[in-house]
C-alpha cells in the first residue's frame, strides 16, 4: 500500500514570535543619511554574510517609519548599543519624529555620511549592495566600507522581550579572584538617560 505523505504543519504566526523571543540577540540603531533624508530604526535582526568582501545584512519591516528613507539611500551605518545605550534603543523604536530621534544622542561619521553614534559598542559604515523581499520584511545587504573603533564596554542583548547586560570578560591577575561585574542597565547611562523598549523587528507596536 502506498502511504500519503501528510501536508506539512502550518507554524502560527504568534507561536513563532513566541519561539523567537528566546534567541538572544545584540541590539543595534542602524542609521541612513542621504538624498532622501536622514532615519534611523532599533533592529536586532543584523547578522554577518561574509568577510571577504565584508558583509552583512539588516532586516527592515516594511510598518516602520523609516523604510521609505532606507529604500531610497544607497548607504546605512549598524551602530552596536552598549549596556548602557537601552535608552538610545527605546528612542529609535518609538514614535518620535527622526528629528528628534537623533537630538537625543551624539553623533558622527565615517565614510558613507550615515550617522555614526557617540560611545556605541562598535558601529559598521555600508554601502547597501543589494535588496531582497522577504514576507513582511526587506533584507538588506550591505558591504561595509567602515568601522568605528570597537569598545570594551559591556554589551546589550534582547531576549524574552527584555534587555539584558552582557559582561565584557575582564582580564584576571594570576591568582587574583574574578573581577566583579557591574551589571549596567535602566538610567545609569554614560552620556544619556537609558530605559527599555523593544527593538524592531521583534514583536511590538510597529514605529
Amino acid at each position: 500500500m502506498t502511504e500519503t505523505a501528510s501536508a506539512p504543519a502550518v507554524i502560527e504566526a504568534a507561536a513563532y514570535r513566541e519561539a523567537m523571543a528566546r534567541l538572544a540577540s545584540a541590539v543595534h540603531v542602524v542609521t541612513t543619511d542621504g538624498p532622501a533624508g536622514r532615519a534611523g530604526f532599533t533592529a536586532s535582526a543584523v547578522c554577518s554574510v561574509s568577510d571577504a568582501p565584508p558583509t552583512l545584512l539588516v532586516c527592515l519591516n516594511h510598518a516602520s517609519s523609516s523604510h521609505r528613507v532606507f529604500g531610497r539611500n544607497e548607504a546605512l551605518c549598524v551602530n552596536t548599543l552598549s549596556a548602557t545605550q537601552a535608552g538610545v534603543a527605546a528612542t529609535f523604536s518609538g514614535r518620535l519624529s527622526a528629528p528628534e530621534r537623533f537630538a537625543s544622542v551624539g553623533w558622527s561619521g565615517l565614510a558613507t555620511g550615515a550617522p555614526v553614534l557617540d560611545d556605541c559598542l562598535v558601529a559598521f559604515d555600508c554601502r547597501i549592495v543589494k535588496r531582497v523581499t522577504v514576507g513582511s520584511h526587506d533584507v538588506l545587504f550591505c558591504e561595509v566600507v567602515g568601522l568605528a573603533a570597537p569598545s570594551e564596554a559591556d554589551g546589550l542583548v534582547y531576549a524574552d522581550r527584555r534587555y539584558h547586560a552582557v559582561p565584557w570578560p575582564r582580564p584576571v591577575e594570576e591568582g587574583g579572584d574574578e573581577p566583579a561585574v557591574e551589571r549596567r542597565s535602566g538610567r545609569q547611562g554614560r552620556r544619556r538617560t537609558d530605559a527599555g523598549a523593544a527593538p524592531d523587528p521583534l514583536p511590538r507596536a510597529p514605529k
